[in-house]
């Protein structure tokens, strides 16, 4: 086996990118304090080809060098907007008839694994707080609740991984 070069890769340049097909999900950051989780989102949201990421509320905006660091230029790439709450984009979302998921721990949740996506459908997905998580009135607001499996001792993921995890999953869900 050889590695292979990124010249071999055979990615889209950044014009190309922005006239793909894209993904029908936004991810939606409730008031993400690292600006490094916020880098590798927007690189994760790259990857998958994500139509948007909406910041909210304290979460940093491009361009700033620290979400740069991990982004590696996705900001330019990634469409994504800001809005003072995250109440007010998941109104906004809501008027454009996205399906509202929130990634939490609450009753009744829906595990990743028996997550079903529908056809025709748009998903705003909501990414909470290192510390408290999505915000109570955002999960109010919601359609529903994923929460990813956990086996070990830890009680979640750090906000980056989990949308690395919930975006391939989903990504590859829509693909069947």
């Amino acid at each position: 086996m050889r590695k292979t070069k990124n010249s071999e890769l055979g990615r889209k340049n950044i014009d190309e990118f922005k006239s793909a097909n894209k993904n029908s999900f936004i991810v939606v950051l409730d008031n993400i304090r690292s600006l490094n989780n916020i880098g590798s989102v927007f690189r994760t949201a790259d990857a998958f080809l994500i139509e948007a990421i909406y910041l909210c509320g304290i979460t940093a905006k491009p361009p700033h060098k620290d979400i740069q660091k991990t982004a590696l230029g996705a900001t330019l790439s990634v469409d994504w907007k800001y809005f003072e709450t995250t109440r007010e984009a998941v109104l906004n979302l809501k008027e454009n008839n996205f399906k509202i998921i929130s990634i939490e721990q609450v009753e009744n949740s829906t595990s990743l694994i028996d997550f079903k996506v529908l056809e025709n459908t748009k998903y705003a997905l909501i990414m909470g707080n290192e510390v408290k998580g999505v915000a109570q009135e955002i999960v109010d607001m919601s359609d529903e609740c994923i929460e990813i499996p956990q086996y070990g001792t830890k009680h979640s993921f750090n906000i980056s991984v989990s949308a690395g995890i919930v975006l391939w999953d989903l990504f590859c869900k829509f693909k069947k």
